[in-house]
């Protein structure tokens, strides 16, 4: 089983890191892996971590992924440096970016949370 806590830089590298750590955690927490909630969580945490990189973190910054999964939900939660919380921006035909809150607010339930050096964004991945 991977660890359920993953340390990264807060680099560009950052979300093909998380992807493959949550796609063998996924894989590992269930008996039997349904490959429909496993891209759901993978697409959530690149989602989450991107942001984290782009709006969360400082050169030399680091974030932390958080995995739990039981036998109703995948819960996610990514810790950064930043205490500015994430909000969906208005839908847009012209704006190459901002629609990652979209994503991970149509395959989960999501919120915030503050810690006493940032803030950390959670969202949970209901098994069908």
């Amino acid at each position: 089983m991977p660890p359920t806590q993953l340390i990264l830089a807060g680099t560009a590298e950052a979300p093909a890191a998380a992807r493959a750590h949550a796609r063998e955690f996924v894989e590992n927490a269930a008996a039997i892996a349904d490959p429909e909630h496993e891209f759901a969580v993978v697409l959530v945490v690149s989602e989450l971590v991107t942001n984290a990189v782009r709006y969360g973190t400082e050169p030399g910054d680091s974030l932390l992924v958080v995995l739990d999964s039981d036998d109703q939900r995948t819960r996610i939660e990514v810790h950064d440096t930043a205490r500015r919380r994430p909000r969906l921006k208005p839908d847009s035909d012209e704006r190459g970016r901002g629609r990652g809150l979209h994503i991970v607010e149509a395959l989960a339930n999501w919120g915030t949370g503050t810690r006493p050096l940032g803030k950390y964004v959670w969202a949970e991945v209901e098994k069908q």
